[in-house]
């Protein structure tokens, strides 16, 4: 008898995909400006630049989701984590008309070996069931019935409610250290 995989919930933005670097990226494009991640410590997405308008511009932009970067490490770690866990990826994709099909041509490019059952486009992520939820967003990870991550970004900077890892190493570590302790 097969023993059940415990099962993982990752977030997109701000987890698979580097939407940081991406708001960095079209902001110094668009107005020329460098903001550096540093300046946006403890501050929402939306309220980290200049112009408070840029960021919500931005995701309603065709191209802003399927160009988004990917984050370093990543690929691997997911690769590594399907191993010993059932991964699903699960995206808050419903609010902007664009990203459901750039969303998808995104994880089809960098992550082509995850099977299409286990992509979940919703509105809601208080639905979600998994063992484990690795997002960047306290708003998430507050209503995850399972284990909460918080993946580091400058907006969440503050919290320390949530297990907080600053890398796809570090996910690695911890995940290894659960897989052990429940083994």
């Amino acid at each position: 008898m097969t023993k059940k995989k415990k099962t993982i919930a990752i977030d997109m933005d701000g987890v698979l995909a580097d939407v940081e670097t991406q708001f960095e990226l079209w902001y110094e494009r668009d107005y020329g400006l460098k903001i550096e991640r540093s300046a946006r410590l403890g501050v929402p997405e939306s309220e980290g630049f200049p112009d408070k308008g840029a960021v919500r511009k931005f995701v309603y932009t065709p191209g802003f989701f399927r160009t988004i970067p990917l984050m370093p490490g990543a690929v691997e770690a997911v690769q590594q984590l399907m191993e010993h866990y059932e991964v699903y990826v699960v995206s808050a994709a419903m609010e902007f008309p664009q990203c459901l099909s750039e969303k998808r041509e995104w994880l089809d490019e960098y992550f082509p070996f995850i099977d299409w059952r286990n992509i979940i486009f919703c509105g809601d992520k208080s639905v979600i069931d998994t063992d484990y939820m690795i997002d960047d967003h306290c708003k998430n990870l507050d209503f995850c019935k399972g284990k909460a991550i918080m993946f580091d970004a400058p907006h969440n900077s503050e919290k320390t409610h949530h297990v907080r890892v600053k890398s796809w190493a570090e996910v690695l570590m911890l995940m290894g250290r659960e897989n052990l302790i429940e083994a």
